[in-house]
This record gives C-alpha cells, sequence and structure tokens, in this order.
C-alpha cells in the first residue's frame, strides 16, 4: 500500500480546535488531528476498499499508522484489521497482542478485542491463548480476553468464559470490573439463566460496578 495520500489526506484536514477537545476527551492522553468518526471514514473508505480488497493482509501498513503520532492514525489501523479479520491467519495473534499493549487505551483495546474474537473462533486453538492472556500482568490484555466473546451470542463458549473471568476477580481495577460486566449484560440477552446463576454464585468475589453492569438486563 502506498500511505502517503492517505496521511497526506488525513492531515490536510486537521482541525486544531476539534483536535484539542478530542484531546482532553481520552484524558489528553494522544494528540489528534481533529477528525470525528463520521469524516474519518470518508477519508479512509477509499483507500481501505481498494487495498483490503485486492491485497494480502498489510501489517508492515498497520503498525505505520500505530506509529503515527495523531490518534486518527491508529483507527484507521483498527478500521484496517476489522476488515480483512476474515483473512488473518493464526499467527497474526503476537501481533495483534503487540497493538494492544502500544498506546493503550479503552478506544482501540476495545475495538481490537472484536478482531481477536473473530480470529480465535476461526482458529479454536487460541481459546488457550485467551486463558493465558486472561493471567497477564497487562490488564488491557485481560480485558481482551474478557471481552473477546462480546459478539458470539449463541456460540459463546462459557467454560472458557467462566475461567476467564474467575481468573480477573480482584483485581480492584476498573477496565477489568467494567469488561467483567459488559461480557455479561451482553451474553445475558442471549442466556439470561446462564448470566444469573453465574453472578448468584461469584457474588462475593465481584465488584459493586460488576454486579450492577452485568445484572441490567436481568
Amino acid at each position: 500500500m502506498d500511505y502517503q495520500p492517505l496521511f497526506g489526506e488525513l492531515e490536510k484536514h486537521a482541525n486544531p480546535f476539534i483536535a484539542l477537545q478530542m484531546s482532553a476527551y481520552m484524558r489528553n492522553l494522544f494528540p489528534f488531528l481533529g477528525i470525528k468518526a463520521p469524516q474519518l471514514n470518508d477519508l479512509c473508505k477509499p483507500f481501505l476498499k481498494e487495498y483490503v480488497t485486492n491485497n494480502p493482509v498489510d501489517w508492515d501498513f498497520v503498525f505505520t499508522c500505530w506509529q503515527k503520532p495523531y490518534r486518527e492514525a491508529q483507527y484507521v489501523a483498527v478500521r484496517y484489521l476489522e476488515n480483512v479479520a476474515p483473512r488473518l491467519k493464526a499467527n497474526d495473534m503476537s501481533s495483534l497482542g503487540e497493538l494492544i499493549v502500544t498506546k493503550s487505551w479503552w478506544d482501540t483495546v476495545d475495538a481490537l478485542s472484536k478482531v481477536v474474537g473473530v480470529l480465535v473462533m476461526r482458529y479454536p486453538q487460541h481459546a488457550a491463548t485467551m486463558i493465558e492472556w486472561s493471567c497477564n500482568d497487562n490488564f488491557w490484555i485481560r480485558r481482551v480476553a474478557i471481552l473477546h466473546q462480546l459478539m458470539y451470542k449463541e456460540k459463546t463458549d462459557t467454560v472458557i468464559l467462566e475461567q476467564i473471568l474467575t481468573n480477573n476477580w480482584g483485581t480492584n481495577e476498573f477496565f477489568i470490573d467494567k469488561a467483567i460486566g459488559w461480557i455479561l449484560r451482553q451474553y445475558s440477552k442471549t442466556n439470561p439463566d446462564w448470566v444469573r446463576r453465574f453472578i448468584f454464585e461469584h457474588k462475593t468475589k465481584m465488584s459493586k460496578l460488576t454486579i450492577r453492569e452485568g445484572s441490567k438486563y436481568i
């Protein structure tokens, strides 16, 4: 992929005033160009449409985006990965893990958890990887392990889910407690009885935040 026209197009549409607002919303952790999501989608769509369809998965492009100083470049990389997810290979999991722990915040991490979920669905051997990740020292990696089945619905592996969740009791980490509540809330739309039983059996180990989030629809 010839990356420069894409980056040039993004930089041409920079809005310093909006950039300050976007950066403040993300606790000033990252600089922004000031391109909101709808406009960003419109700007990158022609580039991604061509290269997603006609080219192999381009990890050089992804990591080039990750090295750019402005956050919109990481968003473009995530959009690209979401589009090519069905063509990722089993050994691409290590590259996804590298992205998760680099420039980490919920905006990229949660999007990447869906890509990881696609990969685990295609390569079930990576369920074991998710168990490993659920015990990782990096809580963003743990969060992805917790959330990777978020869109699975009736295909959710409850044995794997339960093991991952119970591996994360007592962390006192907001992003972990919130993720546990989120996956339980989502799965309760498919299997409320399982979630109800799970919360009842483990409520003494769950944070109030987790119970509140997980119980929302039951």
